[in-house]
């Protein structure tokens, strides 16, 4: 079996009135279209976990983060072709996102209304791991 292994970085990122930010997988997008997401993707090698995280944010979003990222979570996906290690971060971040091609709108969400989403229409590993550290988040 040939199996390729990749790592992916994301950010579930706070503003100053304590909501998050979603941002919806334009319908182009192959991999979960129309469903909501949080900045991240797979990481460049050569440049450091931040680095990635960072640049993710900033291509995604228009934005930079304001405070460290600090790791929330680590996830194992298998899927016949890839094996994918998540590492998903928090962090802070201030102003309204640009969104880039890839996206096709934003919110701001409390916690609860992150975990009221369906599963059609948000990443089921995303809300595992937010979830299980819905009591640290707040």
């Amino acid at each position: 079996m040939n199996m390729e292994l990749q790592v992916g970085v994301k950010v579930l990122l706070r503003n100053p009135e304590g909501k998050y930010l979603l941002i919806r997988r334009a319908p182009a997008e192959k991999n979960g279209s129309g469903k909501w997401d949080i900045p991240g993707g797979r990481m460049e090698a050569g440049s450091t976990m931040v680095e990635n995280l960072a640049r993710e944010v900033m291509e995604e979003t228009g934005l930079t983060m304001t405070s460290a990222p600090r790791v929330l979570g680590i996830q194992d996906m298998l899927w016949p072709d890839r094996h994918v290690v998540r590492i998903t971060h928090t962090g802070t971040i201030e102003g309204e996102p640009r969104l880039s091609e890839e996206h096709s709108e934003y919110r701001w969400a409390t916690l609860e209304e992150i975990l009221a989403l369906d599963e059609r229409e948000f990443d089921t590993y995303l809300r595992k791991l937010i979830s299980a550290h819905k009591d640290s988040l707040r």
